[in-house]
């Protein structure tokens, strides 16, 4: 059956002649975009789109459907933008710190989908470090910030998890057993060591020291988490990563889960300012049915 993501999917891959880049921008996998595509023309009884080794070209009966499918979604999102006039919406602006390893995974996605359904409202968003997110809130500086590990109750919606995993180098002694077993922070502390903070307090070092242990030979420290994973390859030592800073390529590396495991969870707080801000309490509202609905 199509649906309005199928639309949204055709339009995209129309304007972009790449079914990888349409999926991304619409939230899909590529095998699911093709997929769907698939679904749709089978639908339709007809093919919309031409493929070529390099290039997705357009049927002469296929721009006719795409033609359709952007003026049905330009209706759809004008009816949007008078539901958002109705609330008082229109116009509004919402200012959203956080820090950069949420910035660039957590986030792109939800952003996306609530600009679609409030086409009306702008995000802007401040990146900073986890500290810095903290002293925003407290100043009214921002709507909404996204903190690291909030206390029960403070947070007024979560964004997810991710786990904290060991990078090692391909080579190295324990590879092999960590692979199959995982690796404690004990096994970690005594070893050459690449710190990574992603700018945030949560790091390697308070995870270390959390557990009652030190890292007795910290080589090199960094902020930023692929930088660490680089300088991991190179054999300048182990780090620990957030599972979703990890980098695309993994030639080179070790990535083995930590035992016990060791998560952080993200948290949106609302500033006071944003506690009367309709577009921000929208925005979240749709935290919430996304987390109920997960």
């Amino acid at each position: 059956m199509m649906n309005l993501i199928h639309w949204r999917l055709l339009v995209a891959v129309a304007d972009a002649s790449n079914i990888s880049r349409a999926a991304e921008e619409v939230g899909m996998t590529q095998s699911g975009a093709s997929q769907a595509i698939a679904q749709l023309e089978a639908s339709l009884g007809f093919a919309v789109f031409t493929r070529e080794r390099r290039h997705i070209g357009v049927t002469a009966l296929g721009e006719r459907v795409v033609k359709e499918a952007r003026s049905m979604l330009a209706r759809l999102d004008a009816i949007r933008v008078l539901a958002d006039e109705s609330r008082g919406l229109n116009g509004g602006r919402i200012r959203l710190a956080s820090f950069p390893s949420v910035t660039s995974t957590f986030l792109p996605g939800l952003l996306r989908d609530f600009k679609r359904l409030h086409p009306e409202i702008e995000v802007v968003v401040l990146e900073g470090t986890d500290q810095e997110v903290e002293e925003w809130i407290a100043a009214d500086t921002v709507d909404l910030g996204v903190v690291m590990n909030p206390t029960p109750g403070r947070a007024d919606a979560i964004l997810g998890q991710d786990a904290w995993v060991a990078v090692l180098p391909a080579g190295h002694r324990q590879a092999r057993d960590a692979r199959a077993r995982g690796i404690t922070l004990e096994e970690l502390a005594d070893q050459p060591f690449v710190l990574a903070t992603g700018g945030c307090a949560v790091n390697g070092k308070s995870l270390m020291e959390q557990a009652g242990l030190r890292l007795s030979d910290v080589r090199v420290t960094v902020r930023d988490w692929i930088s660490a994973c680089l300088l991991v390859r190179e054999g300048m030592g182990v780090a620990l990563i957030p599972e979703s800073a990890l980098p695309g390529e993994l030639r080179g590396l070790c990535v083995v889960p930590v035992t016990p495991s060791l998560c952080r969870e993200f948290g949106v707080v609302c500033s006071p300012g944003g506690k009367s801000s309709r577009a921000t309490q929208t925005l979240l509202e749709g935290l919430s049915k996304m987390k109920r609905s997960a």
